[in-house]
Parts: C-alpha cells; sequence; structure tokens
C-alpha cells in the first residue's frame, strides 16, 4: 500500500482515530499505512475531498509561528492580535473566540482539574498519579458530550479532586483505564500565544482548547495570569461550552 499522502488529513485533531492530533496520527501512517481507515472524516474517494473549513489548528497558527506572528508591541506586553490577521478565530459552529489554550509542551494533553460527582470514588478506585481514566463532563460546569480520556497528574484524596492531561482514547483502548463516571470540570490551566484583546483578571472570555475533539469554544473566568517568555499561563474556572 502506498504512504499516505500527508495533505489527504484534514487537520482537526478529533482525536477519534485514537491519536491527540493529526500530526502525531500522519507520524504512524508511515509506518502503518492500513491504520487510514481510522479517519472518520476522510472520504471513500479521498482525490475529489477536500478537508472542510472548519477552524481548527490547520486554519490558525503553528506554535512554532507562533511568537514570530506577533506584533513589537504584543512580544514587549499584551498578547494583541492584529485586526487584519489572516486567522480564523471560530469555531466549528461559526462562533467567534477570543484566544487558542494551549497545553503545557512537556504534558501530554490539556491540564483540567475535574471532581467527580461522587469525590469518593477517587479513594474507591485508588486513583494514583499516571493512571488511564475516563469520564464525562456533566451539568453545568460544562456539559461536554464527549467521554474525555486522560492521564492523572495529581491526586488529592482527601477531596477527590483530581488534575489530569486529557488525551485520545487510543491509552484506554490499548492499557485499559479507570472509570470516573460523571465529573465537573472544575478549571482548565494552559498556555495563551496570541489573544484578540488585553487578558486582565476577573475578566470572562471565549476560548478553544487548542485539541478540542469537538473544536468547540468554551468560557471561562480568567482568575490567573503569569508571563512566561512569549506566552502567557492562565487559569479559568466557572467553564460553560458555548
Amino acid at each position: 500500500m502506498q504512504q499516505t499522502d500527508p495533505i489527504s488529513l484534514p487537520g482537526l485533531n478529533c482525536g477519534l482515530c485514537g491519536y491527540r492530533s493529526c500530526e502525531e496520527f500522519q507520524k504512524a501512517l508511515l509506518t502503518s499505512p492500513e491504520l487510514i481507515g481510522r479517519c472518520v472524516h476522510l472520504s471513500k474517494e479521498p482525490a475529489t475531498c477536500d478537508p472542510p473549513p472548519i477552524a481548527g489548528p490547520a486554519a490558525a497558527f503553528s506554535l512554532e509561528q507562533s511568537s514570530a506572528d506577533l506584533l513589537p508591541e504584543a512580544r514587549s506586553g499584551l498578547l494583541v492580535l492584529e485586526p487584519r490577521a489572516k486567522l480564523c478565530w471560530k469555531d466549528s459552529l461559526g462562533r467567534e473566540f477570543d484566544f487558542y489554550l494551549e497545553h503545557f509542551p512537556e504534558e501530554p494533553g490539556p491540564r483540567e482539574i475535574i471532581l467527580p460527582h461522587n469525590p469518593l470514588i477517587t479513594r474507591e478506585l485508588e486513583v494514583q498519579i499516571g493512571d488511564i481514566l475516563i469520564g464525562r463532563p456533566l451539568g453545568m460546569s460544562c456539559g461536554c458530550p464527549i467521554t474525555h480520556c486522560g492521564v492523572a497528574m495529581q491526586v488529592d484524596r482527601r477531596t477527590g479532586l483530581i488534575v489530569w492531561c486529557v488525551t485520545g482514547p487510543l491509552g484506554p483502548r490499548q492499557k485499559g483505564y479507570k472509570d470516573l463516571g460523571y465529573y465537573i470540570a472544575e478549571a482548565y490551566e494552559g498556555l495563551v500565544y496570541q489573544c484578540r484583546t488585553e487578558l486582565k483578571v476577573g475578566m470572562r472570555y471565549f476560548f478553544q482548547p487548542r485539541l478540542c475533539m469537538l473544536q468547540w469554544r468554551h468560557s471561562g473566568l480568567l482568575n490567573y495570569l503569569c508571563r512566561q517568555g512569549d506566552s502567557f499561563q492562565v487559569r479559568l474556572e466557572g467553564l460553560w461550552i458555548g
């Protein structure tokens, strides 16, 4: 079988193939081209199928380019996009948002702080750092229809609070998992390289996690802001989707 053409992947980073990004999936295709069947977005006739025009990483800036794309005043102070910038700042439903939330480069995915609806389950399952977990955010905190998978990074057995990095479904499929059931998404933490407006603690922003499978915008209250080189580390609480 011929090697898959890199441009045939849609660049949505939806994770349905079991990999965190189309780039990671493309690397796997170099040695296992038969995996191309996992991509649900490709038609049976890829030669006549163009990637859908959805506001995702393929239509926006890359991490390598983000710092260079900043205006001089942005590099020296605020992260503000030029009004005539060609970047697409809409989610897959056409709704505008203020910035992409990037995950920390040394971590396997976006950092999410969660609380199981029954906090005792953290102890009952004996959740440990490094455990592969699944669960679904339910209710006012988020209401995402997608089951999330991730790796536990911090565990508070007294309160039941867990900090995990959300990843794709490949890990649970291959290695097994512990099921948290429903949980409350308390906060996101990550990096912001560019933003449409000034970032201020106490303000609510629309944002999109870079690796969101649905490519939907979220809303959160910014309550932590720390400059780190050409980015800001942020924490967003009071999460909504939409």
